[in-house]
């Protein structure tokens, strides 16, 4: 039994590594072609889209899950606190995530090494997909999060897993992993575009008459009760 378990932690462990390194050179690729990662449609996701505006982040703080390198919260000058949480944080410092305003935590989402209700805002922009274990991390995010916070969420609805999207999100996400918070916006995209950002300032919404397989885009403003 030993020698089973071992094996298949190995081969977990094997595919985490694979994932990264396909991540991380995504990045590299990005970071060729832009020269300087850019960071500038952030605001409208964290604002506009969701209603919101700058007033509503002051003097919070906010903690994006599987940020990236671009600097998604160096738009929040008026926060308490920011911070990115990602698996590859210190290899983002050395793409340039180094100048940015905000603070840069290298961990996984099943685990997040801060306390609890710690959290005002927590927000996963296409990433929660990207996570190795859904439940664990779904648990993590409630754990930091305040009573009464705001979970931000967008997220590619998909059927077919790749090496760095691993999830299958549907589109009973919330009820089946927030159901206890209270949704104050939802929609459903489709993703006419290449790149969720860019489908989403289109606001073409989900068809789901038309049952061919494709992929859609959840967003989600809940309150924590």
């Amino acid at each position: 039994m030993a020698s089973i378990i071992q094996k298949i932690a190995t081969k977990l462990n094997l595919y985490s590594k694979d994932k990264e390194a396909t991540e991380l050179r995504y990045w590299k690729i990005k970071k060729q072609e832009e020269k300087q990662l850019n960071n500038t449609h952030y605001q409208y996701f964290y604002t506009e889209h969701f209603g919101l505006t700058n007033d509503f982040y002051k003097d919070k703080k906010i903690l994006d899950i599987g940020c990236g390198p671009r600097g998604s919260l160096e738009w929040a000058d008026m926060a308490r606190e920011r911070v990115g949480l990602d698996p590859l944080a210190n290899e983002y410092l050395r793409l340039g995530a180094n100048e940015h305003k905000m603070r840069y935590l290298a961990s996984y989402s099943e685990d997040i090494p801060l306390d609890d209700y710690y959290f005002d805002v927590v927000c996963s922009f296409n990433s929660i997909d990207h996570v190795e274990d859904l439940p664990k991390t779904c648990s993590e995010i409630d754990r930091v999060l305040k009573p009464g916070g705001t979970l931000l969420l967008l997220v590619d609805i998909h059927d077919h897993p790749t090496i760095c999207e691993p999830q299958i999100i549907t589109w009973d996400f919330m009820k089946v992993y927030f159901s206890m918070y209270k949704i104050l916006a939802q929609s459903h995209y489709e993703k006419k575009e290449r790149g969720m950002y860019e489908s989403v300032r289109k606001q073409v919404l989900f068809d789901h008459q038309n049952s061919d397989k494709r992929y859609g885009i959840l967003s989600v403003m809940a309150k924590k009760s």
